[in-house]
């Protein structure tokens, strides 16, 4: 069978009209007037649907078709016909019509508009919703343009190790991969040496620390996988499981660190205005208003950029009632980061040299020696989308900030040799791929963008 999806069909309806064609998709809705029946099909191609014409003295099984429920695939031949002063621009005149897989009479999603509450509830079939099957498409469109933007650049995609033995953040939340039987958690802790690895072994939480390696080889690079945290949290930003860009480039500076991040993001959604504009139209309409404005305020126009000290001071200044008290040294926390972005800047901006404090150890540190040269990208409606800094390459300053933060250089021996052999100038970032595409469809949380969540509690 040579199918042709919908979104072909959308495409290159001027040319496929009046041809016989074979589509295929899931049914929708389905209505009879007597000896004529309509069943609208998506195939998922595209947001776009395809209705299909059932005429009774065409097709010999016309009853078995028009007593399928919503839900069943059917595979149709037949003409397409343009339909241009219509609601639709085309329709499929069935001349045979199979039923690939009936649907059940409580397939669950019989109603035009569910909760997303519910639909998560309903994980294996909510792609095929107008709002689920938006986000996914715009997810791959915004993967596959993210590949082409560092291709085009000139750097190497490297895949970094998924188990490792090191906290690249520090932080400690991290999920342990052990092939040793579970014992009582108030147990003696365990012989490792007897472990598969022989030392404990975690799912990473960043490829950072093997991408500056990479980096220090190949000059550019870039990973694009899965990471882990094992945080108990319960907010609509964070999951256990999510992707992340992380480019490292060896001779750059903060500066050359800030400009391919701005670059990336616009090129990202340059792309997905294109590639996803009726997908986009809906979401604008229907979840988060004012979306295509915000994307096109970020295509267009140039991120702003201001110091740490400076957000500080614009925060303490606007009269805002914050939840969480503002002072030099703060962590900033997803309300500030916003004010910055939505109401101080009115679109994406950039905030750099954080008090060292509240930064990682591998951070470079500035002259003032109270700062590193790090940098936020904050954008409207989700706060901190990027996290970068030029990475520190001097062995004696970056050995004093491990001390400070309480870690074992025997654990880093291999990060700290490239201090000891040839080290340079260099620089990167982390971008959270889920934060992304809930910047670009306006979906406020994460269990929303990602196929398959993986959050405090599920793992469905």
């Amino acid at each position: 069978m040579q199918r042709v999806t919908i979104a072909e069909i959308y495409r290159n309806s001027a040319e496929l009209g009046e041809k016989t064609i074979t589509a295929a998709g899931w049914v929708r809705t389905i209505r009879t007037f007597s000896a004529v029946g309509f069943a609208e099909l998506n195939d998922g191609s595209c947001f776009g649907s395809l209705q299909v014409v059932l005429d009774e003295n065409n097709l010999p099984n016309f009853d078995a078709i028009t007593a399928c429920h919503v839900g069943a695939s059917l595979c149709v031949t037949g003409i397409l016909k343009l339909t241009p002063d219509a609601r639709q621009p085309f329709e499929l005149q069935a001349q045979s019509v199979s039923i690939e897989g009936a649907s059940a009479s409580d397939y669950p999603l019989q109603k035009k508009r569910h909760s997303v509450e519910f639909l998560r509830s309903v994980g294996h079939l909510r792609g095929r919703t107008n709002l689920f099957g938006a986000a996914f498409r715009i997810r791959s469109e915004a993967a596959f343009a993210i590949h082409s933007f560092f291709h085009e650049r000139g750097f190497y995609y490297v895949h970094t190790p998924i188990i490792t033995v090191s906290d690249c953040e520090g932080a400690g939340e991290m999920f342990r991969v052990t092939t040793l039987n579970p014992t009582d958690k108030n147990a003696p802790c365990p012989d490792f040496s007897s472990d598969f690895f022989e030392k404990p072994a975690f799912l990473t939480v960043s490829g950072q620390l093997e991408g500056e390696m990479m980096a220090q080889s190949l000059g550019k690079i870039y990973t694009f996988g899965p990471t882990f945290r094992a945080e108990r949290s319960y907010t609509q930003r964070h999951a256990a499981e999510f992707w992340m860009i992380e480019p490292e480039m060896a001779f750059a500076d903060l500066t050359d660190d800030r400009h391919l991040a701005e670059a990336l993001v616009r090129s990202v959604v340059r792309h997905c205005l294109t590639a996803c504009e009726a997908d986009l139209a809906f979401l604008d309409q229907r979840v988060s208003p004012g979306l295509l404005e915000r994307l096109m305020v970020c295509e267009r126009t140039e991120f702003a950029h201001i110091s740490y000290t400076e957000a500080i001071e614009s925060l303490k200044k606007c009269g805002a009632a914050f939840q969480y008290p503002v002072f030099w040294g703060c962590d900033l926390q997803t309300e500030h980061e916003r004010y910055l972005s939505e109401t101080l800047c009115r679109r994406p901006v950039f905030v750099t040299d954080y008090p060292k404090e509240i930064k990682a150890f591998y951070m470079r540190l500035n002259d003032d020696e109270k700062t590193v040269a790090a940098m936020d990208c904050l954008v409207p409606g989700i706060g901190e989308l990027i996290g970068g800094s030029q990475r520190e390459e001097r062995l004696p300053q970056l050995l004093r900030r491990m001390e400070e933060c309480g870690l074992n250089p025997e654990d880093y021996t291999r990060y700290l040799d490239l201090r000891r052999y040839g080290s340079t100038r260099h620089a990167g970032f982390g971008l959270g791929f889920e934060r992304l595409i809930m910047y670009l469809t306006g979906i406020a949380n994460i269990r929303d963008v990602l196929p398959f969540p993986r959050t405090t509690g599920s793992a469905e």
